[in-house]
């Protein structure tokens, strides 16, 4: 356990990028001091376009590090926990790090949440996103092969022209890139040669490589209206709320969509693969008949993770999928979760939690209310890992 020397005079610490400010804004309207560490060189946004001055801005401070990882070094963890700094974990953070187990053992600033439940989004880790979905009894894409399977690619040839004979359904192929390693070079393929010829192509330019290509996943591609739901787990209260609901937006896929079809017919006849990289979320909302589904999903996956990886789930997460019709009946699935805070802000302008609290509240403002309140109870322990 993890614990700070002075509760009553807390800092809300983060790494520079992803929530950051999201966090940053929610801790100073309820009063807590912030701090961002920031890689030399990418700090701008918070060391001057947002630092706190003249009754402006959401950043008090800012650490400087040569590169992210240096937030291990003594020196680092000294100045945050003389700060009295509760950490704010999210993915930005945790994908500087190929070995998770020197954020689980080695920082010994407190962090808000659970500090053994990110690497679970790996498809690589036991006990893994998909493993949890399935023992939650929660309704996924079906899964063509799993991340790390050995798998050659002769059988995964025969697979694939099984499966489209069988199916209609295009399969969704999720792999890491090649320079952003935390980032997924999602390619989308209709037949089998298809998968070999995209594939080929973007080993060639560097897109990908061929080792993180037999590590990804395939699974089936989801034809509905993709929705995350956003979700925030009180063990205070031991409530579940949905603070809001979004969709990705992703480059280069949102502009080639915008081009009418003779135009996007040409340019995938020319070779042309547009790519889903996500670099920002749009703000959503779901009819009120979705709902009550998107909330048992949302329970039963905190009861899952209550009895697999205890403590479970503390504050944010998300279950990202789609809302498919079939039969005459929709229903939501799940293809990707957050078990830490979500990198859109724009939850925010949903009013899932005006409908709860009154007034609209961001994952910052939610999480600084946590904390509060777990001040004011006694109770930070129950937070904090």
């Amino acid at each position: 356990m993890y614990n700070v020397t002075d509760i009553k005079n807390l800092t809300i610490g983060v790494l520079g990028g992803h929530s950051a400010l999201d966090v940053c804004h929610g801790a100073k309207k309820y009063g807590f001091k912030t701090l961002a560490v920031c890689q030399k060189g990418r700090d701008l946004t918070y060391s001057k376009y947002y630092k706190t001055r003249d009754g402006k801005g959401c950043i008090d401070e800012v650490i400087m590090v040569d590169k992210f990882d240096d937030i291990l070094k003594p020196e680092i963890q000294k100045q945050l926990l003389d700060r009295n700094t509760i950490f704010i974990h999210n993915r930005y953070f945790w994908v500087y790090f190929k070995d998770f187990s020197k954020i689980e053992n080695d920082f010994k600033v407190p962090i808000y949440g659970s500090r053994s439940l990110v690497k679970l989004e790996e498809r690589d880790q036991p006990n893994n996103q998909y493993v949890l979905l399935e023992k939650a009894g929660i309704r996924t894409p079906k899964i063509i092969r799993r991340g790390d399977s050995g798998m050659k690619d002769e059988k995964l040839k025969k697979i694939l022209e099984n499966y489209f004979e069988g199916s209609g359904r295009p399969l969704l192929v999720k792999v890491n890139e090649a320079i952003r390693g935390y980032e997924r070079a999602f390619f989308i393929v209709t037949k089998t040669n298809e998968f070999f010829e995209t594939s080929e192509k973007m080993i060639k330019e560097g897109k990908i490589t061929k080792k993180d290509l037999d590590n990804a996943v395939i699974e089936e591609f989801v034809i509905g209206a993709q929705v995350n739901f956003n979700f925030f787990y009180s063990p205070l209260t031991d409530e579940l709320e949905l603070l809001g609901t979004d969709t990705r937006r992703q480059t280069s896929l949102d502009g080639f969509l915008r081009l009418n079809s003779v135009v996007q017919i040409k340019l995938l006849e020319s070779g042309y693969t547009p790519t889903m990289i996500e670099t920002g979320h749009i703000a959503c909302t779901v009819k009120e008949s979705i709902l009550e589904k998107a909330f048992a999903a949302g329970d039963k996956f905190v009861k899952t993770l209550k009895k697999e990886v205890p403590p479970g789930i503390i504050g944010p997460f998300a279950l990202q999928g789609a809302v498919s019709s079939e039969e005459g009946r929709e229903e939501i699935i799940i293809f990707d979760v957050s078990m830490r805070i979500p990198g859109s802000p724009g939850t925010v302008f949903t009013p899932y939690s005006r409908y709860l609290y009154g007034d609209s509240i961001s994952y910052g403002e939610r999480i600084a209310m946590e904390i509060k309140q777990a001040v004011s109870l006694n109770r930070l322990n129950e937070i904090l890992t």
